[in-house]
């Protein structure tokens, strides 16, 4: 999971060299990034999970789950697109 992850916030550029020519270098993401996404990821899952649980057995919604769901989706989401931008 952390491969995929750092492969996703890796971004490309493109850098000119003094002769004209074009390469591409990869900006990798710092190790720090990688394993909070990573944690962030595993948090959803696990909400959602006790989400999944709390409506099996309770047969109610949880709105204090669903609201830190939606909070991880938010940060996750935004480093991704904070990161390739």
């Amino acid at each position: 999971m952390k491969r995929w992850i750092k492969k996703a916030l890796t971004r490309t550029l493109k850098v000119e060299g003094s002769s004209g020519s074009t390469r591409e270098v990869e900006d990798e993401p710092s190790d720090a990034l990688v394993y909070g996404v990573t944690f962030a990821a595993i948090a959803l899952a696990s909400l959602t999970t006790l989400q999944i649980a709390h409506m099996v057995f309770l047969g109610r919604w949880s709105s204090e789950v669903f609201a830190a769901i939606t909070a991880l989706i938010g940060t996750i989401l935004g480093v991704f697109f904070g990161k390739k931008g």
